[in-house]
């Protein structure tokens, strides 16, 4: 069995050779400097070319990961430490990032390496382009750090060869498997050791709440830096981030939610506009795909513009989650927020919230008590990574913890 390795020493190479590598390697203890030093190259490798630029995600991640984030990482873990305590790196993490997101396995690698981990990253053979160009980015950063950064990263691709999953797993103190229901059930097919712990981000669904009554008292400038924010949560996968918002639900009365909406999507719109190249061929793909929707959802009203088309439904009972992206917004009116209650179940995510008080949140989020959301976060902040994801805590997942008992 054979499978690429796209860190140096680049080229083809076999899995048992992969494995003698990954046996011999130690893990560091959590926050060495070589590893923080290897992300903050990354992060301005990134930042120092124009060519990034091309990409925002690749920004937003050089963003996250600069000298103050690391830096806040580190009191955060600082501040997990306890005297009968000790925080452990778990050993070797295996990555199986999604596909739709090009970022996200420098995200997971990320708070697996700060914490001392090894790291083997799967990536499949057909990569966009942001992909490649971050893949040269991380590369280079790897082979110029020192120590224990470049020799506890292996960046490896192959098909869907269950054989080197498997052999690959057998390395694993953790796997990590991101994608779909599909992908992670077929992943879960392949054996790990009983040891392994396993962390699964499968299909999720968002969506975003507007309060009418905070929308109105608006002025115009702000109502297009909110209609910017929701374009940057939307966009930018093409809506298939888990955390992008694929419904919007607006609380207030329907004459008030019907006048603000056309108002905020003509301002997406408008925005989206000025940022995307919109091809005919993504219009045609749009046009199709909202005629299946009109076809199986109780839609009510089209608005059907440049950019998006908003699709408004008389009732998100039995609301259907099932989503083609590529700009197309479901939409929804309720009176009061604990109506949305009785709709959300374990498959929502993340909530984007405009226009309710920390107050109200905490108590909406109280009142699911777990059967749903994971995350509550303003506009702009939808595809904004974190330690806490899909309800775990990442930066404490990648560790064990070592008891310590100095007195009888």
């Amino acid at each position: 069995m054979r499978l690429e390795l796209l860190t140096s020493p680049r080229g083809w190479i076999s899995v048992d050779q992969l494995s003698h590598r990954i046996r011999r390697a130690i893990s560091v203890p959590p926050f060495d400097s070589s590893v923080l030093e290897a992300c903050h190259d990354l992060s301005q490798r990134i930042l120092r070319d124009p060519h990034a630029r091309r990409f925002p995600e690749l920004l937003s991640l050089a963003f996250w990961m600069r000298k103050t984030e690391l830096h806040r990482l580190r009191t955060q873990f600082d501040a997990l430490a306890r005297e009968d305590r000790l925080l452990v790196p778990r050993g070797t993490v295996f990555h199986l990032p999604p596909r739709n997101v090009d970022t996200m396995f420098v995200y997971s690698w990320l708070l697996s390496a700060v914490t001392g981990n090894c790291n083997i990253i799967r990536l499949p053979r057909e990569r966009s382009d942001s992909t490649e160009q971050l893949l040269a980015y991380f590369h280079d950063a790897l082979e110029q750090a020192s120590g224990p950064a470049r020799d506890t990263t292996w960046v490896v691709s192959y098909g869907h060869e269950q054989e080197i999953t498997e052999a690959l797993s057998s390395l694993s103190d953790v796997r990590v498997i991101w994608g779909g229901d599909a992908t992670v059930s077929a992943i879960r097919a392949c054996r790990m050791p009983p040891h392994t712990h396993e962390l699964v981000f499968a299909d999720r669904f968002s969506l975003a709440i507007i309060k009418s009554t905070e929308y109105r008292t608006l002025t115009e400038t702000q109502r297009d830096d909110l209609a910017k924010q929701f374009f940057n949560d939307s966009f930018w996968f093409d809506q298939m981030a888990c955390s992008s918002p694929r419904l919007v639900v607006w609380c207030g009365t329907e004459q008030e939610a019907n006048v603000l909406s056309a108002d905020f999507f003509q301002r997406v719109d408008n925005y989206a506009q000025r940022q995307l190249a919109i091809h005919p061929s993504r219009s045609m793909h749009r046009f199709v795909a909202t005629c299946a929707v009109i076809l199986d959802r109780p839609v009510n009203q089209t608005n059907r513009l440049p950019a998006l088309t908003v699709l408004s439904l008389s009732t998100l009972q039995e609301f259907d989650r099932n989503h083609p992206g590529g700009g197309i917004f479901l939409q929804a009116r309720i009176d009061e927020l604990n109506q949305l209650a009785s709709v959300l179940n374990r498959k929502d995510q993340t909530l984007t919230a405009f226009g309710f008080n920390e107050h109200e949140l905490r108590a909406f989020a109280r009142n699911l008590n777990g059967r749903a959301l994971e995350r509550i976060v303003p506009f702009g902040q939808a595809l904004e990574f974190g330690r806490f994801w899909d309800g775990h805590d990442l930066l404490h997942a990648f560790c064990r913890n070592v008891f310590i008992q100095t007195r009888a």
